[in-house]
C-alpha cells in the first residue's frame, strides 16, 4: 500500500493544487508535485469498478493503485517517451476514432439514416417484406433432355412426399441444393422485391403465410417455397438503431468523417494539416466534455505505460535468463507440486529400430533444447519418420505418456496411424521442476512482477505522492 503523506513539511505544492482544492473540482492527489482532480479520478475509478469486474476495490484500494500508475506514466514522460514516432502514430489512431466522428453534425447522421429507411420505403413499393424458405432442384445449364426431365421429376416427387406429411425443413436440410440454406431447413432471410429471381419472387409472393408452392422452374432450377413470414417494414423509430449499426458497418460516417475534415482544412485554405486540425478539434471538443477529455487521457496514458513497462521492465526481465535463473533458484518452492511430472519427448517411430537409436542420439545431448532439430536433420530430412512431442507432461495429462512413463495401470499406449512404435526420453520429476525453463512462463511471469515492484519503489522516492484524505472522502459523494 502507498504510504500516505499528510503533513505539510513534507510537501512542495503548486500555487495551482492548492487553489484547486477550493473551486468544484478539488484536487484528490499529487504525485511528483502535479494534481490529479477529484473528477480525473472519479472517471477512472467508476469505469475500473463496474459491477463486473471481479475484483472490485475501494477507494482507498484503488487511490493507491492509481498514484502508481500516475508514477509510471509521470517517468514515461520524463523519459520523453511520448515523442516516439511509433507512440505518436498509435495514440492518434485511437484518438482519431473516438474524434473523427464528432466532426460530423448529428442532423448528418440522422439524415442519412433516413435517407437509407426512405430507399427501403421506396424499394418495397408497398409491398410487405417476406421471409420464404425453398428447397431447390439444382438443373444444370447444359442439362440435357433427359437430365431436366430427371430434376423435374425429382421435384415432384419431394413436392408429393411433403403433401403427404414429411417435414419440410427435414427434407431441406437432406435433399435442397441450396446448402447453405438447407442447413437452416431451407429458410432464407427477410427480403423485398427485386432481392432474388423474378421467378422466384412472383410464386413467393403469391403466398400466404404457412402456405407452400408447387415446384415451378426458374433459371437455376426447380424450387418449392414454403412462406414462413410477411411483414410490413417497421416504422423508422423501430430500426433507427439497427439502421445506425449498418451504416457504421458500411463504413458510410468514416467517409462523412473524411469529408467533414477535408472541408476544414479547406477553410483554412491548407494552413494546417488533418493531422493538425485534429489535434485543434480534440482540444476543443475535450474542453467542451469532461468524459472525452479523460477518455483521450486514458488512451495516451495507457499507450504510454505500456511503453515504459515493456521497454523498462517486461522486455529486459524476459531476456535476463541469469536473472530469472537465480530468481527461480531463490523460490523454488514457490514451483512444487504435488503430482510427478515427465520432463522430455514422446515420439513415434515408423521403424521399430529407430526407437532405440532416438534415445541413443537424445542421451548423449543434455541440452534438451536441441533435441527436435537433432531429430529433423537426422532422421526426417527427407521424409517424416518420427513424430515428436516434447514438453512437460503432468501425470494424467496424456494418456501415452502415462501408458509408457509412469506406468498407470489400465493405461494402455496408442500410436499415431502410420507411426505404430513409442519411445521416450527424459526424467520423472516427482518434487518440481529442475530448472526454470521447465515451468518457463510461470517463472518469467513472475520475474516480471518482482522487476516492476523493483521499479515501482524508485518511483516512490522520485515521485512522492500526497494523497487529500478529506478530498477523496468525497469521491462519488458530492
Amino acid at each position: 500500500m502507498l504510504k500516505k503523506i499528510l503533513t505539510s513539511c513534507a510537501l512542495c505544492l503548486s500555487v495551482a493544487a492548492v487553489s484547486a482544492q477550493h473551486n468544484d473540482d478539488p484536487v484528490v492527489m499529487t504525485v511528483g508535485g502535479e494534481s490529479v482532480t477529484r473528477s480525473e479520478f472519479e472517471y477512472n475509478f467508476n469505469k475500473n469498478n463496474t459491477d463486473a469486474v471481479v475484483d472490485k476495490k475501494t477507494v482507498s484500494e484503488y487511490a493507491d493503485l492509481f498514484a502508481v500508475y500516475k508514477m509510471k506514466v509521470r517517468a514515461a514522460l520524463d523519459a520523453k517517451m511520448d515523442t516516439i514516432t511509433s507512440f505518436q502514430k498509435e495514440f492518434r489512431h485511437y484518438r482519431d476514432l473516438q474524434i473523427r466522428p464528432l466532426l460530423v453534425p448529428e442532423v448528418v447522421v440522422e439524415q442519412q439514416c433516413k435517407d437509407y429507411y426512405d430507399g427501403m420505403l421506396q424499394a418495397l413499393g408497398g409491398k410487405d417484406l417476406i421471409r420464404p424458405a425453398h428447397i431447390l432442384v439444382l438443373v444444370p445449364q447444359n442439362a440435357d433432355a433427359k437430365v431436366q426431365e430427371e430434376k423435374r421429376l425429382l421435384a415432384d416427387s419431394i413436392y408429393n412426399a411433403l403433401l403427404q406429411g414429411a417435414a419440410f425443413e427435414e427434407l431441406a436440410h437432406t435433399l435442397s441444393d441450396d446448402v447453405q440454406t438447407g442447413k437452416n431447413g431451407g429458410a432464407l432471410p427477410w427480403v423485398g422485391p427485386g432481392n432474388t429471381l423474378k421467378e422466384f419472387e412472383d410464386v413467393a409472393y403469391a403466398l400466404q403465410a404457412g402456405q407452400m408452392s408447387k415446384p415451378f422452374l426458374s433459371p437455376v432450377g426447380y424450387h418449392i417455397v414454403k412462406m414462413l413470414e410477411r411483414k410490413q417494414l417497421e416504422p423508422f423509430d423501430t430500426l433507427h438503431p439497427q439502421i445506425h449499426r449498418f451504416m457504421e458497418r458500411r463504413g458510410v460516417y468514416e467517409r462523412l468523417a473524411t469529408d467533414a475534415l477535408d472541408s476544414i482544412v479547406k477553410k483554412y485554405d491548407g494552413q494546417y494539416t488533418a493531422d493538425q486540425i485534429l489535434d485543434m478539434e480534440t482540444e476543443r471538443l475535450c474542453a467542451a466534455n469532461s468524459e472525452l477529455k479523460y477518455l483521450v487521457k486514458e488512451y495516451h496514458d495507457g499507450l504510454l505505460l505500456y511503453e515504459l513497462c515493456s521497454t523498462h521492465i517486461w522486455e529486459p526481465a524476459k531476456a535476463d535468463t541469469v536473472g530469472l535463473e537465480q530468481y527461480f533458484k531463490a523460490n523454488r518452492k514457490d514451483y512444487a507440486w504435488d503430482t510427478p511430472h515427465f520432463s522430455g519427448m514422446l515420439y513415434y517411430c515408423k521403424d521399430k529400430a529407430d526407437v532405440k537409436l532416438v534415445k541413443k542420439m537424445l542421451k548423449k545431448q543434455k541440452d534438451d533444447s536441441k533435441w527436435i532439430g537433432m531429430v529433423r536433420e537426422q532422421f526426417n530430412k527427407d521424409s517424416v519418420t518420427v513424430r515428436m512431442d516434447k514438453r512437460l507432461f503432468a501425470k494424467g495429462d496424456n494418456s501415452n505418456v502415462d501408458a509408457v512413463v509412469f506406468k498407470v495401470k489400465g493405461k494402455d499406449a496408442k500410436p499415431l496411424d502410420g507411426f505404430p512404435y513409442i519411445g521416450h526420453v527424459g526424467k520423472v520429476l516427482k518434487k518440481g521442476p529442475a530448472k526454470w525453463t521447465e515451468v518457463g512462463a510461470k517463472v518469467v511471469q513472475d520475474y516480471q512482477k518482482a522487476q516492476e515492484d523493483k521499479y515501482v519503489d524508485g518511483l516512490r522516492k522520485k515521485y512522492p505522492v500526497v494523497i487529500f484524505e478529506e478530498v477523496l472522502s468525497t469521491v462519488n459523494n458530492h
